[in-house]
């Protein structure tokens, strides 16, 4: 017994049904347990895990096939991130299988000393000649061997996820839960404020009453080749949210400079693709979308000025830093045009005098 008790033990990858696929694949945790390379991988999913590891087994030099469920992988994304990316992904060699409803069926050839596979699609399409075939269509909460029922704690149907409030509490008074157990944005640095607040609201003191984690404008990356950044809603969702009428949306697609001096055309360059999606009269920054050379190291600063109410005129009164791609996001034409509206506390607009520390 404990006077608190904290749930957080993870999920773990599953299987999808099919002849072989238990028996002959391996998920992302077997992904680090390879000892050689694959000649010829065969990637299934579409998700996070998915496309990173198809990137690096293709930048290895693996000839890499990517077999998506449906149009396209990353779905939930912003279409301009999720397309960009299926751009570069095929740019770079990946071939990718679309709208096979998944695997089918895996064998192992006959006669074929090197262990070979033969991946059949629910499509019809048939891969030959595969090393190594990766799962990773998805991940279960690890709640199984806790035995939950007996102590009345809720979980939701189907998923065995275990259902919290916003302060991490169970319907059991003494227990909690945080993470990917729970299914609300499963990540780590995620789950690691979500018991960052609760052990503040535990044990703090009076000062910390009531404090709870937000689960709203969460930065993510995905390490993807190229990588993603995304903060906020999509385009779709934002209209769905806010209506048609008052969304205003700002992109741009570019060769990254680092590219500049490459001696290919311009189409053959990799490309940098950048979004900003903005809400209302006063244009707040709901959505901030990259996908590309660097961005994954971008995204964390434009996290704390949209957390902080952040504007299309608070990104325009910053001041570019040049030569990068983030000033991209700085510089969206039109540019100066937005209604002169801050979400600051202190007004940075217009050559407003800095804020100054209260002493």
């Amino acid at each position: 017994t404990a006077k608190h008790v904290l749930i957080a033990t993870g999920g773990y990858p599953t299987f999808p049904k099919g002849e072989g696929v238990t028996k002959h694949a391996i998920s992302s945790d077997g992904f680090f347990e390879l000892e050689e390379l694959p000649r010829k991988a065969v990637v299934v999913g579409a998700g996070y895990i998915a496309v990173e590891l198809a990137g690096v087994l293709q930048a290895l030099g693996t000839d890499t096939s990517l077999v998506v469920r449906k149009g396209k992988a990353m779905r939930d994304f912003d279409d301009m991130v999720s397309d960009t990316l299926d751009e570069e992904m095929q740019r770079q060699g990946i071939r990718i299988f679309r709208d096979t409803n998944g695997v089918q069926k895996i064998e192992l050839d006959e006669g074929d000393e090197e262990g070979t596979k033969t991946v059949t699609l629910n499509n019809g399409d048939v891969i030959t000649g595969v090393d190594t075939v990766l799962m990773a269509t998805g991940r279960s909460p690890l709640v199984e061997p806790l035995n939950l029922p007996s102590a009345g704690v809720a979980q939701t149907e189907g998923s065995g996820h275990i259902v919290t409030d916003e302060l991490s509490q169970t319907n059991v008074d003494n227990i909690y839960a945080l993470g990917d157990v729970c299914g609300n944005v499963e990540l780590t640095p995620m789950a690691i404020a979500a018991g960052r607040r609760l052990a503040d609201r535990l044990f703090g003191g009076p000062a910390f009453e009531g404090v709870k984690v937000s689960y709203d404008n969460v930065p993510t990356v995905v390490f993807s080749h190229p990588p993603i950044g995304t903060i906020g809603v999509t385009e779709k969702q934002a209209v769905e949210q806010y209506g048609e009428e008052n969304v205003k949306v700002y992109k741009s697609k570019f060769a990254n400079l680092y590219y500049g001096p490459w001696q290919v055309e311009a189409d053959d360059k990799p490309k940098t693709g950048m979004k900003l999606i903005c809400a209302g009269s006063n244009e707040l920054v709901v959505g901030l979308h990259a996908v590309g050379m660097g961005v994954d190291e971008m995204v964390q600063g434009f996290g704390i000025a949209m957390k902080m109410g952040a504007t299309k005129a608070d990104f325009d009164a910053c001041i570019a830093i040049h030569p990068t791609a983030s000033e991209e996001f700085v510089t969206m034409f039109p540019w100066g045009l937005s209604n002169q509206v801050t979400g600051a506390k202190t007004n940075p607009l217009n050559g407003a005098a800095n804020v100054e520390p209260i002493l």
